[in-house]
């Protein structure tokens, strides 16, 4: 049985929703990123009460197709941006539609309806947000990161960067409070 899990976007995440499994002793195979494959058919009942389990750690089960794929499209971002080093090598519209087997406009369409931002800005938003991960961590400077992000050059990476956060990324990175959002509210 597959368990699609909704914010499900980090190791911490995964270790959350292992140690639920465990305690509520599923077999379990194939953890990965918004989804699980159980072992057991798992009633409705105890559904409920992992789902229970898994809202306070700000996780919950997902169940409508839609809701499904939306999840998928988010961990396809996320794992491109936050856990890929790799630049790709076709357009990213032409990677997400091969990835989930659906044509890209249906999967913009259906995003944007439900979340009320389109794939491009979810996509942006979490590209700067790994510009400031990145930033913080002080081991690379605007070109490196210019670079490992995959933008055309420093200057194309910090007006980006300003446009979205409305300061520089050098300013940024000598504010003594950073202000970072967690993966999963972005």
């Amino acid at each position: 049985m597959k368990l699609f899990i909704k914010n499900m976007v980090s190791n911490r995440c995964l270790l959350i929703v292992k140690s639920e499994l465990d305690k509520f002793g599923f077999h379990y195979r194939n953890l990965v990123y918004g989804e699980v494959e159980v072992e057991e058919d798992v009633g409705s009942d105890i559904l409920n009460r992992l789902n229970v389990e898994l809202n306070r750690s700000g996780l919950a089960l997902i169940h409508d197709n839609r809701s499904i794929l939306i999840e998928k499209i988010k961990v396809c971002v996320i794992d491109l941006i936050h856990y890929q080093d790799t630049q790709l090598k076709i357009n990213f519209s032409d990677y997400l539609s091969e990835k989930l087997n659906y044509d890209y406009t249906y999967l913009a369409n259906i995003f944007s309806e439900n979340l009320g931002i389109t794939i491009e800005h979810f996509l942006l938003n979490h590209r700067i947000e790994r510009v400031k991960e990145l930033l913080v961590y002080d081991e690379l400077n605007i070109t490196e990161i210019a670079y490992k992000m995959h933008y055309s050059s420093a200057a194309h990476l910090s007006n980006q960067f300003k446009k979205m956060t409305g300061m520089t990324p050098s300013h940024y990175k000598h504010l003594k409070l950073k202000r970072r959002t967690p993966i999963e509210n972005i």
